[in-house]
């Protein structure tokens, strides 16, 4: 009886680990990145995609912005400095008495106030209808358009250059993304996801059914080809990030991450309790929100250095306003303000990387900048220093977009996305208020708090008219 038990325990713990060998062995993909295939000098698109493009010159005269303290999320102190654009490009950081710029350079004095870095929103949803939209209009991809327009020059007046756009109606947030990106409009950058992933009846499809809630904003999709088709599809209509979220199963998100690091997209994951398990298992780059996860979780996202975006003030708003989450399926848990925290300084003293994002809603997004500053604040009082929260707002925020090497610091050959605060940012969050200009793309669109936009110079006629002649 005693060997019939121990050959019995044997044989269940050998099929006990074949699971878990198989587990180990089914990596998940690897990112690609087209930038290993590309000369390190070539012009390629401004997103993650990085599609080669024809370069062109500078046009225009030089953007000097001299006299003011220069905090260029490098280091953690601001210094006197001089910033030198030229084009869309940050060309030099000059010494405060350096005058090595062309003559006819634009000069803009920043006596007194603080020139830094594009804040970057890690997690907006700038298209998505207000609460007083009429019914009809809320899943319009025309409506929603105009919503995100509208949000996205508020966005832009009060600093921001950037937005990670995590789910909108139909293709809105593509097409704001394109419009934004070829400077058409007067907005930040957008890096849009264009819709949510689940599984039928996940999050942001469940009953009741709202326009919100519906298939214009979110893709339920069953089993593993369906999972990789749909991130194929947001592939193709201009995704530079994949957001699934619960439910799903195992192989359903391993299928869509695989598919979408294949294509050299990062995925986030808006999910909870076993679900976070089930994605970080998977390989997911990022987890959305401060929503419950085990301490395994936690730990494993620290191993395998998954980021993290908590998003604390968000839910801070929904709990002074309703007291937590009631009748959804996929928000099945209590949520309390201090369990968030504690969600958040578990993630810190993990070790996890964590970025600066607001969850914008509706018209939420016209509550820019007060929710960004107040989920600072959280940062700082999480045990970030002032000037990390900066740096967590700015440089971590562009490389979880995997856009370091182009955005969130002020550098020499990055891209010319520069604010001026009048006041000292990195030592008072509060001053972030108060940015009075904006440049995006190396073009001056907010000047001493206006938005500026350059009069249309009409294209001209092929030959004049009426032709001479005509009698």
């Amino acid at each position: 009886m005693a060997e019939s038990g121990l050959a019995f325990c044997a044989a269940m713990a050998a099929a006990a680990a074949i699971p878990a060998i198989a587990q180990a062995d089914a990596q998940p993909a690897a990112l690609q990145d087209r930038r290993a295939y590309i000369d390190p000098d070539a012009r390629t698109s401004d997103d993650p995609v990085r599609i080669p493009l024809r370069t062109t010159a500078a046009n225009g005269p030089e953007l000097v912005i001299r006299g003011g303290r220069v905090f260029d999320a490098v280091d953690n102190v601001a210094r006197p400095a001089t910033v030198v654009i030229s084009g869309n490009r940050i060309r030099a950081i000059l010494p405060p008495h350096s005058v090595d710029w062309s003559s006819d350079a634009q000069i803009i004095d920043a006596t007194g106030k603080t020139v830094m870095p594009g804040l970057i929103d890690l997690h907006t949803h700038v298209t998505y209808p207000d609460r007083n939209e009429p019914i009809d209009e809320q899943d319009s991809e025309g409506a929603g358009t105009l919503r995100g327009q509208r949000n996205l020059r508020h966005f832009l007046e009060y600093g921001f250059t950037s937005v990670r756009d995590l789910n909108g109606v139909s293709n809105a947030p593509f097409l704001l993304s394109s419009w934004s990106a070829a400077n058409a409009i007067p907005a930040p950058r957008v890096f849009a996801a264009g819709w949510i992933i689940t599984g039928t009846g996940g999050h942001a499809t469940e009953r009741p059914i709202t326009p919100s809630h519906g298939p214009k904003f979110a893709k339920e999709v069953d089993g593993p080809d369906a999972w990789r088709a749909m991130v194929r599809k947001a592939f193709k209509e201009g995704a530079s990030v994949i957001k699934i979220a619960s439910h799903f199963s195992a192989d359903e998100v391993r299928a869509a991450i695989d598919e979408a690091h294949l294509l050299g997209l990062k995925v986030t994951c808006d999910c909870e309790t076993i679900y976070t398990d089930l994605a970080v298992d998977a390989g997911i780059d990022m987890i959305e929100h401060p929503l419950p996860k085990s301490e395994a979780a936690i730990a494993k996202m620290a191993r395998a250095r998954i980021a993290a975006v908590p998003t604390l003030q968000v839910y801070q708003n929904l709990l002074d306003r309703a007291g937590g989450f009631y009748g959804s399926t996929s928000r099945r848990f209590t949520m309390t303000s201090q369990g968030n925290f504690d969600q958040f300084k578990k993630m810190k003293a993990a070790g996890i990387v964590m970025g600066i994002g607001t969850d914008t809603i509706g018209e939420a997004s016209m509550m820019a900048p007060n929710s960004y500053i107040a989920e600072l604040k959280w940062f700082v009082r999480g045990g970030y220093s002032t000037a990390d929260a900066l740096k967590a707002a700015t440089i971590v925020n562009a490389r979880l977009l995997d856009m370091g090497d182009k955005l969130g610091s002020l550098e020499p050959g990055k891209l010319a996305d520069v604010i001026i605060v009048d006041g000292r940012p990195d030592e008072n969050l509060d001053d972030l208020a108060r940015v009075n200009d904006v440049i995006k793309d190396g073009i001056h669109y907010i000047a001493d708090g206006q938005l500026v936009v350059p009069r249309h110079m009409p294209l001209p006629l092929v030959k004049p008219s009426p032709p001479a002649d005509v009698k």
